[in-house]
């Protein structure tokens, strides 16, 4: 694979803002990834706590929350827009504005420039049941799943199934709305290793979400994981792709990556780009997937129609997506960048460090590795001194993981008291 050259390396005066629909971190590095390329970038977000509203890449703008206020934030939207003076480029990092942008398309389109496969984009991101459905017609393999509303479905999937196995709601969205306090409150998955155990989980879960999906886990290290991560332009090509291999996940085995290195997958790459080109996808895209040890088969595990936290690591893998995805959008041609596979690793600090301990009680990592990983060429999701209020931000997190632990065991009465 080569990497084009001839792509604009920057903005030119006068070239369209951009909006990015996210405060979160994610939304912070692909402000500032625009940023760099000279493009004026702003975002939204409805959560104040968000980085992005400290950070010095892009004016944050406080909006309503569209999963409770559809309307207000249309409104809202549209009001932004008129600001600017132009049609801003308008790109989702978060699921929360992914479904407003698809709900909303045929308002949106009138102020904004973004992806316009919102039909795709929408059945894609809406259920996982859909999800599944749209891969296995496309002949992305899928892991055996079944979606069940009653412990009678759920055992009827149970009898035959292979443990350990999944539970998890159609969006982890749903698991939010647990009391504080619940066991899956912030929870993405619960895992069983036998039908007892996938019985209470299920009774746990359908306080909330009766309406579950269940799933035989696809078996392998957690470096088995590969995320593709791909651009689509307006015509349904492809202007840019890459893959990483996950290292380490956050919580361990089930999480989402904390480290992440890219990789040569050819075959991986023709079976999630003919699935992409085939459903009619367009923007920017990463699909979770994870080689099962028992037949080598790679299964599609999640795909997340927008920029991502992975989709960091392309940059640094020699692959702007966000930068391809804008000169898309306001009209430029585009060609396609597919990089040769380059030594750099990805770090999602927080991440990494709430799950290094557990690699190590488990024999899985040593303390070298920290040497082997971290060492450059490194990208941080979460560390960028020039962005010194966010990252101080992260490093308060880091250093409250760092000496949580020691300090609880040393004082427990004292820390049981403070709570």
């Amino acid at each position: 694979m080569q990497n084009a050259g001839s792509n604009p390396r920057s903005a030119e005066p006068g070239s369209p803002s951009a909006l990015v629909a996210s405060a979160y971190q994610t939304g912070v590095v692909l402000m500032r990834n625009l940023r760099r390329r000279g493009v004026s970038v702003s975002c939204v977000d409805c959560d104040l706590s968000q980085p992005g509203f400290r950070s010095v890449y892009g004016q944050a703008h406080l909006c309503p929350d569209p999963d409770e206020h559809l309307d207000q934030w249309l409104e809202f939207m549209i009001g932004l827009a008129r600001q600017t003076g132009d049609k801003p480029v308008l790109i989702a990092a978060a699921d929360k504005f992914v479904s407003a942008m698809a709900n909303c398309a045929s308002e949106l389109e009138k102020h904004f420039r973004f992806a316009c496969s919102t039909g795709v984009v929408q059945s894609l991101l809406a259920t996982k049941r859909r999800q599944y459905d749209i891969a296995g017609q496309h002949g992305l393999p899928v892991p055996r799943t079944a979606f069940i509303s009653s412990p009678e479905e759920l055992l009827d999937f149970a009898k035959s199934a292979s443990f350990p196995c999944l539970i998890k709601p159609d969006h982890f969205r749903e698991w939010e709305r647990f009391a504080p306090g619940h066991p899956l409150l912030g929870q993405k998955v619960a895992v069983a290793n036998t039908i007892g155990e996938l019985e209470a989980q299920y009774r746990l879960a359908a306080e909330v979400t009766p309406q579950l999906m269940v799933q035989e886990i696809v078996e392998g290290p957690d470096n088995a994981k590969l995320v593709y991560l791909g651009c689509y332009a307006q015509n349904g090509e492809r202007i840019g792709a890459c893959i990483v291999r996950q290292i380490r996940t956050m919580p361990a085995h089930f999480g989402s990556a904390s480290i992440v290195e890219p990789v040569l997958e050819p075959e991986v790459d023709r079976q999630c780009d003919t699935f992409l080109r085939a459903v009619g996808y367009a923007g920017v895209c990463e699909i979770e997937l994870k080689r099962d040890v028992r037949n080598s088969i790679v299964y599609m595990i999640e795909a997340n129609p927008r920029y991502s936290v992975t989709a960091d690591a392309a940059p640094y893998a020699g692959v702007d997506l966000g930068w391809l995805h804008y000169l898309d959008l306001i009209g430029k041609k585009v060609d396609p960048v597919f990089p040769p596979v380059r030594d750099v690793r990805h770090v999602f600090l927080q991440r990494d460090f709430g799950s290094f301990r557990t690699y190590l009680d488990e024999g899985l990592a040593t303390w070298g590795d920290i040497l082997r990983f971290y060492r450059p060429p490194v990208g941080f999701f979460d560390f960028d001194l020039r962005d010194y209020r966010v990252t101080a931000i992260h490093s308060i997190l880091l250093m409250k993981q760092l000496i949580g632990p020691p300090i609880r065991r040393i004082f427990p009465r004292r820390t049981r008291q403070g709570q």
